[in-house]
C-alpha cells in the first residue's frame, strides 16, 4: 500500500483561499481522470465539500506523488501552486488512513460529529467507481472509511458532541437563546434549493418558523422544495431569483446556500432592504508575493514537497488549524445589544453574502469563516476521545488486512503451482502403472493431495499471519523466491483479482 493524501481544508488555509479552491463536479471528473493519467498514480479518489478539497491517490514514489498531485490539484482548482502551498498538506500509508477515518467520524470537521459527512465520502467513492478510477486499494479505503464513520456514531455520543452545520450556524444566530424559541414566527428566506438548502429549511420548520420562502434560478426546485415543506403543515412558497430583493425587505431571517461563483447578497442590497446607507471601505492594497519570474508549476512543486511533509506533521496534529483572526458578531439578545432586524446565514463555499455585510448595524451575518472561529472555542465532548480509539483501532486493522492481502496472490500462486506438480506426478503414475483401477488411482491421489496440503497449510497460514505485521511485506518476496515461483503466474492472479472487483463495483456501485 502507497497511499498519498493532498489536501487542503478549514484547518489548514483561511476562507478566503478555500473559497477560491472549490471544486465543480466536472473539475473533480477531470482532476480525477487527469491523476489518473499521471505516471505516479494507479488510483485516484478526491473528496470535495465546502470546507475542504482533498485528493487520494494509490503511488509508487511518494516524492514524485506529492509533487505531481499538489500541481494538478492547484491547476484544478483555480488557484496558483505558489499560493496554495502553503496551505496543503500530506499524509502517506497509516496516516492517510488515520486522516479519512477521521474525517468520517467527523473528527475534522467544522463542527465536530457532524454526519453529513458520510453522505459526501459515499459520493466520492462513488465517483471514483463510475469513472474507473477507484481501484482495490481505495475502494476498500472509502467503503472501510464509511464503517468507521457509521460505528463511530452508533458506538459513542459523538452525535451529542456534533451538530450539523446549518444547526451549529442557527445557533450562532440565536446569540445562545434556543434556536426553537428564537426562530417561532419568523419570516425566513431560503436562497438555493439544494441539500443544504433543503436542510436549512427542514431545520427552520421543525423549529416553528412563520413562513419559508424559497428562491432558486431553477423555479420548479424551488416550488418543489417549498411543496415538501407546505406538505408537513409550513407555510411555504417559492420564488424566482430576481424576487430575492423583493423578499430581503420583508424577511426576518436568510440562509443562503448555491453553487453561485458571485455574491448572491451584496451588502448595498442589504443596506437598501434596511433602509440603511452603505458606504464601501478602500480595499487594502494586497503583497505581491516575490516569485521568480522563471518559477514554473513543476518546479515549484518540487520545491514545496519538503515543506510539505513537514506540514503533513504538522496538519495531522489536533487542533492544529492556523489561528485566525476572531471576527466579533452583532450584538444579539445573549449579549445583552439590540437584536438585529435581519439575521443572516451563509453557508455557501465560494460565499453568496457579501462579507461587508458585517458592518450593517442592523444585520447580523454568520458565515463560514464566522463558523471557524466560534467553533474553534466549542467545547470537546468526553466521546470524542472514545472515537479517536475506534480510530486507531481500526487503522490498525486496516493495515493488517492490507498486507494480508498483498501476499494472498503469492499464496495463491504456490499452491497452483502445488497442484500443477501433483496433477504431473499422478499422470507419471498412471504411465508406470497402467493396471491401477479407479477407486485405487482416486485414493492415490486424494491421499497425494492430502500431503501436500498438509505440507502447506501452516507456511501459509504463518506467512499470512507474519506478513499481516508492520514491515511484513517482504514475506511475499521470500516466499516467491523460496519456491522459485514465477513472476506473472503471481501478477496473473492479481489481475483476476481486480477483474472480479471491477465486475463487483459495476453491480454494487452506489451502495456503499
Amino acid at each position: 500500500m502507497s497511499l498519498l493524501v493532498v489536501g487542503v481544508s478549514h484547518r489548514s488555509a483561511p476562507v478566503s483561499v478555500l473559497e477560491r479552491a472549490a471544486l465543480s463536479a466536472d473539475a473533480q471528473a477531470k482532476l480525477l481522470q487527469d491523476t489518473l493519467a499521471a505516471e505516479p498514480a494507479a488510483e485516484a479518489a478526491t473528496l470535495a465539500t465546502c470546507n475542504r478539497i482533498e485528493l487520494y491517490a494509490d503511488v509508487d514514489k511518494f516524492h514524485a506523488g506529492v509533487a505531481e498531485l499538489s500541481t494538478l490539484l492547484a491547476q484544478h482548482c483555480g488557484v496558483g501552486l505558489e499560493e496554495l502551498t502553503p496551505y496543503l498538506y500530506v499524509h502517506y500509508e497509516d496516516r492517510a488512513v488515520h486522516h479519512l477515518f477521521s474525517v468520517a467520524c467527523g473528527l475534522d470537521s467544522m463542527v465536530v460529529g457532524e454526519g453529513q459527512i458520510l453522505g459526501q465520502i459515499k459520493d466520492a467513492l462513488a465517483l471514483g467507481q463510475e469513472l474507473h478510477t477507484a481501484g482495490r486499494l481505495l475502494n476498500d479505503l472509502f467503503q472501510q472509511a464509511l464503517r468507521v464513520g457509521k460505528r463511530a456514531h452508533s458506538e459513542t455520543g459523538i452525535d451529542r458532541a456534533g451538530q450539523s452545520v446549518v444547526t451549529f450556524g442557527l445557533e450562532q444566530l440565536a446569540g445562545g437563546a434556543d434556536v426553537a424559541g428564537w426562530a417561532r414566527g419568523k419570516r425566513a428566506l431560503v436562497i438555493g434549493a439544494g441539500s443544504m438548502s433543503s436542510l436549512a429549511a427542514a431545520t427552520l420548520a421543525r423549529a416553528g418558523a412563520g413562513e419559508i420562502v424559497v428562491a432558486n434560478r431553477t423555479q420548479a426546485r424551488a416550488e418543489r422544495l417549498a411543496e415538501i415543506l407546505g406538505g408537513a403543515g409550513v407555510t411555504a412558497s417559492a420564488v424566482p431569483m430576481d424576487a430575492v430583493d423583493g423578499e430581503l425587505a420583508r424577511a426576518d431571517l436568510v440562509v443562503s446556500c448555491t453553487g453561485a461563483t458571485g455574491l448572491v447578497l451584496t451588502a448595498e442590497s442589504v443596506a437598501r432592504a434596511l433602509g440603511e446607507e452603505f458606504t464601501p471601505a478602500e480595499p487594502a492594497a494586497e503583497p505581491v508575493p516575490d516569485v521568480p519570474a522563471d518559477a514554473t508549476a513543476a518546479t515549484a512543486a518540487a520545491r514545496a514537497v519538503d515543506a510539505l511533509e513537514q506540514h503533513g506533521a504538522w496538519a495531522g496534529t489536533a487542533g492544529s488549524a492556523a489561528p485566525r483572526p476572531v471576527r466579533r458578531l452583532a450584538a444579539g439578545p445573549a449579549d445583552g445589544g439590540v437584536p438585529p432586524r435581519l439575521a443572516l446565514l451563509d453557508l455557501a463555499m465560494p460565499r453568496d453574502i457579501d462579507a461587508a455585510v458585517h458592518r450593517i448595524s442592523g444585520a447580523r451575518l454568520v458565515d463560514i469563516e464566522s463558523l471557524a472561529d466560534a467553533s474553534a472555542d466549542a467545547p470537546m465532548a468526553a466521546d470524542v476521545d472514545a472515537v479517536r480509539t475506534i480510530v486507531s483501532d481500526e487503522v490498525a486493522a486496516f493495515g493488517a488486512a492490507q498486507r494480508a492481502a498483498h501476499i494472498t496472490p503469492t499464496v495463491v500462486a504456490l499452491r497452483t503451482m502445488a497442484a500443477g506438480v501433483v496433477a504431473g506426478e499422478i499422470a507419471r503414475l498412471d504411465g508406470r502403472l497402467p493396471d491401477l483401477d479407479d477407486k485405487e488411482r482416486a485414493e492415490i491421489s486424494q491421499t497425494v493431495r492430502r500431503v501436500v496440503d498438509k505440507l502447506l497449510h501452516a507456511p501459509t497460514v504463518r506467512v499470512k499471519q507474519l506478513a499481516s505485521e508492520p514491515g511484513g511485506a517482504g514475506y511475499a518476496d521470500a516466499l516467491r523466491e523460496l519456491f522459485d515461483l514465477d513472476p506473472l503466474t503471481v501478477a496473473a492472479v492479481s489481475r483476476a483479482d481486480l477483474t472480479d472487483l471491477s465486475n463487483t463495483d459495476v453491480k454494487n456501485r452506489g451502495r456503499a
